[in-house]
């Protein structure tokens, strides 16, 4: 299982925290801290892979990837394959890339609620519900659709909107 999902810059500020355990704000606050705080201190050529069993406990493992000016973060459990949570994180970078055209940070601050509902549809409830990016986006487009068309549909019923033209 996932047990969270971090987007986190390299100033430390994070851009994305998504907990799929109950913790309390200020835990997940220290575990945001503590993470960057490795993960700004390793080496460049060091592996992408930790155990993070002294943030969330036995048999976790921690994967990252630094894109420019950010870290994308996944914490998982021992059942949870690492080379897929990594192969996972460049799911979601190449759907985020897609839907904003080069993505960069500014994106996902302007677009928080869009970050995630990309994020809903490659994990939801720490389970990984698609690896694809093209499906991935099929789904955000659709969702996208809909939110137009409720945001374009007027409050007013027509009956009334008839009467107050007269």
């Amino acid at each position: 299982m996932i047990r969270a999902v971090m987007v986190i810059n390299t100033q430390g500020k994070p851009r994305l925290a998504k907990f799929y355990d109950d913790q309390p704000l200020e835990k997940q606050q220290e575990l945001i801290r503590n993470i960057y705080g490795v993960l700004c201190s390793r080496a460049e050529n060091v592996s992408n892979f930790m155990e993070a069993g002294s943030f969330f406990g036995p048999d976790t493992r921690l994967v990252y990837k630094h894109f420019a000016t950010l870290y994308f973060v996944f914490i998982f459990d021992r059942s949870e394959n690492e080379l897929a949570m990594l192969d996972l994180i460049q799911v979601f970078v190449e759907t985020l890339d897609k839907c904003f055209r080069n993505v960069c940070e500014l994106d996902i601050v302007l677009n928080y609620s869009k970050m995630h509902t990309i994020l809903d549809e490659i994990v939801f409830g720490g389970q990984v519900l698609e690896t694809s990016s093209a499906e991935v986006m099929k789904a955000v487009e659709e969702i996208s659709k809909l939110e137009a068309a409720s945001n374009s549909i007027s409050l007013v019923p027509k009956s009334v909107s008839s009467w107050r033209s007269r």
